[in-house]
């Protein structure tokens, strides 16, 4: 195998941008445990060392800038009511996430670029294992992002910074701090009302238009006196379950094999894996610098880039990922 060029995990975001439908792929790297009977702990903030599984290294790190898209998938009932990696208890019905790399607990905002819908959540466990994925949904997280069934669906996950830093101090501090809400968004104010009269008239509906009754308003439970600030009522907080409709963007899927900054080594991998698919090299500039992408894409299907995905893989090339955009 030929070592892929060394990249910094800002660079390999900006250049690279499971478990559903096969009873979950198991993360091997979760050391999970029943839940004890009694209260909930609390958990703790954690970032942690550098760590290998199936040859891929991962290394977490904060990171108030981090921004990536690619493709979502979903875990519950094997892990409901186990812990997570920062000592939480897993609630399947509660919204939550588990990322390789971000701090936890670290709160982001994941949106489906296929139908609009974004949820922010808080991140407290590790994964997905699965080649491929980004984040990994609770399963109450999927349902309201509308991928639940379909058990993937791409997404773009960007940090709350704000959010991310009190939930860290807090809990470096010992007091793990209260969000009062995680999925609200200031309305804006109109410049002005308008100063002409408005009227009303009915108009025919269009054929095929389906008319959406909105759901009620979240109903807000009121942590009780122990709980102030605890994870537990954060926890509780996550089930909000608020969800911003946005409008669904087009987007491409592809597998990225490697970035180099050497054109020759990116030509020498395209002709390794000229028989996997119609591969090609794309340039980008990255801070004055340019790096020659080999990618395969744009593909159908998350099952056609899951494919191509382990065919590279399997040639020794385990750096390799899907990416969206």
């Amino acid at each position: 195998m030929k070592p892929l060029a060394t990249l910094s995990f800002m660079t390999l975001a900006l250049l690279l941008s499971a478990c559903a439908e096969t009873e979950f792929v198991v993360h091997t790297a979760k050391q999970v445990q029943s839940a004890t009977s009694g209260d909930r702990p609390d958990g703790r903030y954690k970032v942690g060392s550098p760590y290998s599984i199936n040859g891929v290294w991962y290394y977490p790190q904060v990171d108030y800038g981090y921004v990536e898209t690619g493709i979502a998938s979903w875990y519950g009932p094997n892990f409901h009511n186990k812990d997570t990696a920062n000592g939480e208890i897993f609630d399947e019905n509660a919204v939550s996430a588990a990322h390789r790399t971000l701090p936890l607990p670290s709160v982001v905002r994941v949106t489906n670029l296929e139908n609009g819908r974004a949820l922010v959540v808080r991140v407290n466990d590790r994964g997905p294992f699965a080649h491929g994925r980004i984040i990994d949904m609770s399963r109450r997280s999927a349902q309201l992002l509308g991928f639940e069934r379909q058990g993937t669906a791409k997404v773009r996950v960007e940090i709350l910074p704000e959010e991310s830093r009190q939930l860290a101090e807090g809990y470096k501090s010992g007091k793990p701090v209260r969000l009062a809400s995680l999925n609200t968004e200031p309305v804006p104010t109109p410049a002005a009302a308008p100063s002409v009269a408005v009227s009303k008239g009915s108009v025919s509906k269009i054929p095929g238009t389906i008319v959406l009754t909105p759901p009620p308003p979240p109903v807000s439970v009121a942590p009780s006196p122990a709980d102030q600030g605890s994870a537990v009522d954060l926890a509780r907080q996550s089930r909000s379950q608020d969800v911003v409709q946005t409008e669904p963007e087009q987007t491409e899927i592809f597998v990225q094999a490697g970035a180099f900054t050497n054109a020759n080594n990116a030509d020498k991998l395209t002709q390794i894996l000229a028989d996997v698919g119609p591969v090609r090299i794309d340039p980008r500039q990255v801070d004055g610098k340019y790096f020659y992408r080999v990618r395969l894409g744009p593909l159908q299907s998350v099952e056609d880039a899951d494919r191509i995905l382990e065919a590279i893989i399997g040639k020794g090339y385990p750096g390799a990922r899907v990416i969206v955009e």
